[in-house]
């Protein structure tokens, strides 16, 4: 054995500790990852305490990750449990991840159209976080639909609906369970790197042959600023395509709600009301959104030579109604009681209801999504900390989009409650949240941008020269 050698086998015998890790990251220093693989270790079999690993996020997020530290991050935590294997669907896997915005919902589209096409759709997701939804638990606003399944009842459902849309299993990238819900409680979400490895973690455990990314800009996106989501974009591109998934980001907006819904319950029935064939005006760009994440699905999967080919044949889904009977098949799949989606309204019953009002004539020209977001987490639809239930019922229907002219008077949004002491808060944080002038704003493109591996590589690669 050379010194080399030597030293090296040295330092694997080397004991770490997560407090050295801990001061390494605050002192601005990179984990190798060795160190990475010990501190995920040690969330995933919970022997690092908590409050060291919230101490090592805030460090992280203060000091950044760089490019090696998050792929290293991303591949320990996907190899912290156990991993789906989706060979035995016969199908190619492939699904979509948005990076979390306000009335987000694409998924109850993209997975039902994705699979209506052939391909198989494992989707595994998450909470509400921040000031965003959960996709969990808008489903779970569906009396008795299971997103805790196992990953061979997960493989059942696959092979029978072709899509299914579940929570992480205990042993199923058990380190991002723990990090995820410290994350939201430490005020340490809003990081690339921390959330390229979140969410990479759990879709490289899922056995993608393909991921599309719904990279979310503009007011309502955790990363506000546009260079930081082109980061991350180009991050997760290339970390996933490293590890052998053909991926594509879509930087698309979030100056605004997707849709007219923002709630739990509210939001699966705009979904149920698009795959019916509806096209109310307040929801085209859910629509429109969703075509387009499915259309690269299907491209990426195999299934067109372009994404706009993939586009059409979702589209056509959508319309022959094959993408409802997907959904309504996975729902039934999962325990879920379809007869709720007889009388969408009926089953609506929040605790309280108010509608506020135009306080003044013009056009909507800016909304602060984030604040927006906050304003339905608050009245009920979100949490404050992991474990804390939610209200189905919760949630804001939006009467008039950024752009929109109004008259002094005419409702503006319909708000829905646990409770009427719950309301006075977010209508207060409504208007100091959306401004409306004389002057029409200009129109902000639904998409404007696409990263694929070769520019994301470059992009990467620009910053390191710069």
């Amino acid at each position: 054995m050379n010194e080399i050698e030597r030293a090296g086998a040295t330092q694997d015998r080397t004991r770490l500790h997560m407090i050295d890790l801990i001061r390494k990251k605050r002192d601005g220093g990179t984990l190798d990852a060795r160190e990475l693989s010990f501190l995920v270790a040690g969330a995933a079999d919970e022997s690092i305490p908590l409050e060291q690993l919230a101490a090592w996020l805030m460090a992280a997020w203060l000091r950044g990750l760089s490019l090696e530290e998050t792929r290293s991050m991303a591949m320990a935590m996907r190899d912290s449990g156990e991993k789906f294997d989706p060979r035995n669907l016969g199908k190619v896997a492939v699904d979509k991840h948005s990076t979390g915005g306000v009335g987000d919902k694409t998924s109850f589209l993209v997975a039902p159209l994705a699979a209506a096409c052939g391909l198989a759709v494992p989707m595994i997701s998450g909470r509400a976080l921040g000031h965003t939804g959960g996709t969990l638990d808008k489903l779970e606003a569906i009396p008795g639909y299971r997103t805790a399944l196992t990953l061979a009842e997960f493989e059942a459902v696959l092979k029978r609906c072709g899509a299914s849309i579940v929570s992480q299993t205990p042993t199923l990238v058990p380190a991002d369970r723990i990090l995820y819900a410290l994350r939201d409680r430490t005020g340490t979400v809003e990081n690339p790197g921390l959330i390229c490895a979140s969410i990479l973690s759990k879709k490289l455990a899922a056995g993608l042959n393909a991921l599309v990314l719904d990279v979310k800009t503009g007011s309502g996106a955790f990363l506000r600023k546009r260079e930081d989501a082109d980061y991350l974009a180009a991050l997760m591109v290339a970390t996933a395509e490293a590890a052998g998934t053909r991926t594509a980001a879509l930087m698309t907006d979030m100056s605004q709600p997707l849709g007219r819904m923002a709630g739990n319950w509210i939001e699966i029935a705009e979904c149920v009301e698009l795959l019916r064939g509806g096209r109310a005006a307040g929801s085209e760009d859910v629509r429109e959104l969703s075509l387009l994440l499915a259309g690269w699905m299907i491209h990426l999967g195999g299934k067109t030579d372009t994404p706009q080919a993939g586009y059409q044949l979702a589209e056509a889904a959508l319309m022959d109604g094959s993408a409802l009977s997907v959904f309504l098949k996975m729902v039934d799949a999962q325990g879920g009681d379809v007869s709720v989606f007889d009388d969408l309204r009926r089953f609506h019953k929040p605790g309280a209801t108010d509608v506020l009002e135009a306080w003044q004539g013009g056009f909507v020209t800016e909304m602060d999504t984030t604040a927006l977001g906050w304003a339905v987490q608050r009245l009920g639809a979100g949490r404050e900390k992991a474990g804390e239930p939610v209200d189905p019922h919760a949630g804001i229907e939006f009467h008039a989009r950024r752009g929109t002219r109004v008259e002094k008077g005419q409702p503006f949004a319909t708000l829905y409650a646990t409770k009427q002491e719950m309301l006075a808060e977010p209508l207060e944080l409504i208007r100091k949240a959306v401004t409306i002038a004389e002057t029409a704003p200009e129109i902000v493109p639904l998409v404007s941008g696409v990263f694929r591996r070769e520019s994301a590589e470059s992009f990467l690669a620009s910053l390191t020269r710069s």
